[in-house]
């Protein structure tokens, strides 16, 4: 659980993506200058979803995440707890399985996915341990789990900079372009109280994960975790 998860109740966190639901994906592609659609090619490599695999895209808000699986032939599920995130996905993309989903409770069998994934949502669960043990659950033997964070990055002086865009400019930048720019401070914060990359991958193999390993992008604002579940 992050610290910043701490002053929010589930359902105020879930309230906050309702309200920015309608204009999320061009917010997040104003505010981190368009380098999203970067890190999400890179998430989509990551998973490698083949044809007749099935995936689990979990906090897939209105699954812009989503699309690339299903171009490559995987059947994808669409998680998320926002309600208002899945009703604007929904109208876009009908055909796709949308799930309103707890992380800490999800709503599917054992072994029922061949990937799953989440872009940018572990840190405003609740119980992060839980959901990791979670996602364990639900990927069949030999399959894998991929995480794509806001993170640290590891050179000191950018660093410094980086937070102080978070803490300052953000803020500002999401008051114009964002339907409820609270929710963005709240964002800030959480991604300021976030665990470092080697925290994770710790955090990962305490869940059951094998095989961790992350890599950086963009010098660290985002990490891309990976690991698999033993057959």
């Amino acid at each position: 659980m992050t610290r910043a998860s701490l002053d929010k109740q589930p359902h105020e966190v879930a309230s906050m993506f309702d309200d920015v639901a309608e204009r999320y994906d061009l917010t997040n592609d104003v505010l981190s200058l368009g380098q999203d659609r970067i890190w999400r090619r890179e998430v989509t490599r990551a998973v490698d979803a083949r044809p007749g695999q099935k995936v689990l895209d979990l906090a897939a808000g209105t699954a812009t995440s989503s699309l690339p699986f299903v171009r490559a032939g995987a059947y994808v599920v669409p998680c998320d707890f926002s309600l208002g995130m899945l009703r604007v996905g929904k109208r876009r993309h009908p055909w796709l399985s949308f799930t309103a989903g707890d992380a800490t409770r999800l709503p599917f069998r054992d072994d029922a996915f061949d990937a799953v994934t989440i872009s940018f949502g572990l840190r405003n669960v609740q119980g992060t341990e839980r959901a990791l043990r979670e996602l364990l659950r639900v990927t069949r033997p030999g399959g894998r789990v991929v995480i794509a964070e806001f993170s640290h990055p590891t050179w000191a002086p950018f660093r410094t900079a980086y937070t102080e865009y978070l803490m300052r400019a953000l803020p500002p930048v999401a008051r114009a372009v964002s339907s409820n720019p609270e929710a963005y401070a709240y964002l800030a914060e959480s991604i300021r109280d976030w665990p470092d990359q080697p925290e994770l991958a710790g955090m990962l193999v305490e869940a059951g994960w094998s095989r961790v390993a992350w890599r950086n992008l963009s010098g660290g604002i985002v990490s891309l975790h990976r690991g698999f579940k033993q057959d």
